[in-house]
Parts: C-alpha cells; structure tokens; sequence
C-alpha cells in the first residue's frame, strides 16, 4: 500500500492486486477516514464480543453459582424437615408415655387416697352444658379421632414439647403428694404394726376352751381368764411382744406362772406350766414360746390358764382374741 495524497481529507490507501502471468492489475482505493472508521468498527466490535463474552460467562458463572446454592439450600431444608420430622415422631412417643405416666400417677393417687396438687384437664364435677344431650352412655373403648391434618413445623412442635414439659411438671407435683401420702401410710402402718405387736391378739396355745371368762360352776366361781386345754408340753407364745415381769413358781394357786407387761397399761398372765422358757426382766417377741403346757397349781389337767389385764381391771381375753 502507498499514499497519493498529503492530508487526511483526501488520503487513500490503495491495495494493489497483482494476478499471476501478466494478468492484468487490479487497484482497490480506500479513503482514510472509511479505513479508520472500519478499524474502530473492528475493535468496537471486539470490544463488544469481549464483553458479551465476559457477561455471558460472568452470568453463567452466578447462574450457575445461583443453582447450586438452591440445591444446597434445598438440601439444607429436606435435612432440616427430616430433622424435624423425626423431632415430631419422638414428641409424640413422648405424649403417648406421658398418657401411660398419667395413668399411673391415676391410679398411684387412688390407691394413696391423694388429692391431686394440678388441676385435671377433664373435670368429672363440672356442670352439664346446657342444650347437650345428657343420656349419652360412655364408651370407653371408642377411638374417634379428627381435625384437619397439619404438616409438622418448628412452631407447634415446640408448642407439644412444652405442653409435654407442662405436663411433666403436672406429674411431678401429683407424684410429690402421693410420695407424702404414702409416707403417712407407712407413718400410720406403721404405728399400727407397731401397736399390734404389743396387742395381745394371739392366742397363747392350741388346743379347746375348757373354760370361759365369767362366772362358772353354777356362779360358784368367777374365772378372771379362759383355760386352754391340750397335752402336756404343748408350747405356751406370748399373746404379745412385752418384757416378762414374772417368770416361775406362784404360790396362788397358778403353779409355773409367767407375766408379761405389753405397756400401755396391758399386761397378761399364763398360768399352770409344766416348765417356764423366759426369765423375769427378759423382752420377749409376739409369737415368741415362753413356756410348756401343764398341770401345776390349782388344776385338774393339763392346760394354761390364760388373763388379760388393761389398766388395772381384768377384762375377757376373747375380746382381743375376736373369739374362741
């Protein structure tokens, strides 16, 4: 290429074709300002083909960037509801022991005899509701259920956990006043135990009533106890538990006699013993053997001459004995 003219109005750039074999030239003349127009239409071309490219790629690169954090995020979420599913199911196993819990506690309160400390949820006292039937029988067995279905969220499943926790506390404090209940029950139990033990409730050997409390022998002779007849050695038991006051020979007239102080202003007397088995000062247990049947003193055979005492004033073993 060569120039034909000196300014840039009239410049021109020819190009020059030169054909083989002495063919003829072929010139093609370019005006300078259509070469620079051409050449900045190239490169604002190229420009803009570079930045198409760029923003496609750039936009490709986010929406692609865009795409995998959806994926992530719905991935986060299908983990998070599972969680939550599953948090759901183990509520609801909750609820169900909870029912079982309440069921005890129920049950715990009748058998303790104890008021609940919480309200139930179901008031057996409450006042019919007016414009209700009111001869409707109970069917226990029924399992009707309803109510439109509710996909679990985080909201109402925390609003069941906290109706579980409530209910947890609910129990608790039922519970606390059963355990007091039953704490007095065995306060009272076992008072009455310990009082039964020291009650002459037992009869003091086997064998037949031979003769009763009372006026006997045509109302010749008042007898102060009963007489328990059967053979010789028959073991003789304290009627109660009691320290022995008396233990050994009576010249009275009950030959081998024990005695035994129960407290409380009770004592009793065992008389005609072939053989006493305790010593005086000795405490002896409800049931315990404290000597063998026999004949001595004023008796015609053998058998154990048997007395109660309370405050003082003799009184018929049998009615502490509920009866031959």
């Amino acid at each position: 290429m060569d120039s034909r003219s000196s300014s840039d109005a009239t410049r021109e750039y020819v190009i020059k074709i030169i054909p083989d074999q002495g063919e003829k030239m072929h010139s093609i003349r370019l005006p300078m300002h259509l070469v620079k127009y051409a050449a900045f239409s190239c490169a604002a071309a190229a420009a803009l083909f570079v930045g198409s490219f760029g923003y496609s790629v750039y936009s490709g690169f986010n929406s692609f960037s865009d795409q995998q954090e959806l994926r992530d995020l719905r991935a986060v979420n299908a983990a998070q509801q599972e969680q939550l599913s599953s948090l759901a199911k183990k509520a609801n196993e909750l609820q169900d022991e909870m029912d079982k819990v309440n069921e005890i506690e129920r049950e715990l309160r009748q058998m303790a005899g104890a008021d609940p400390v919480a309200v139930e949820t179901q008031d057996a006292s409450a006042e019919p509701v007016e414009g209700l039937p009111q001869d409707i029988p109970a069917h226990p067995a029924a399992d009707g259920q309803g109510g439109p279905w509710i996909e679990p969220n985080v909201r109402n499943v925390n609003n069941a956990l906290d109706n579980i926790r409530n209910r947890l506390a609910m129990s608790r404090e039922n519970l606390e006043r059963v355990r007091e209940a039953l704490h007095e029950q065995q306060r009272v139990i076992g008072y009455q135990n310990q009082l039964s033990a020291y009650l002459p409730s037992l009869w003091p050997a086997s064998g037949d009533v031979s003769s009763p409390y009372g006026l006997r022998w045509g109302g010749s002779d008042f007898h102060p106890g009963i007489d328990i007849a059967n053979d010789y050695g028959t073991p003789i038991i304290a009627a109660a538990s009691g320290t022995v006051t008396a233990a050994g020979w009576n010249s009275g007239g009950y030959g081998n006699m024990v005695d035994i102080d129960h407290g409380n202003g009770i004592w009793t007397r065992y008389g005609h013993a072939e053989a006493v088995a305790v010593t005086v000062g000795e405490t002896v247990q409800k049931g315990q053997i404290i000597a063998y049947m026999g004949s001595t003193g004023f008796s015609t055979g053998p058998h154990v001459h048997y007395e109660v005492h309370v405050n003082g004033e003799l009184v018929n073993p049998i009615l502490y004995l509920g009866g031959e």
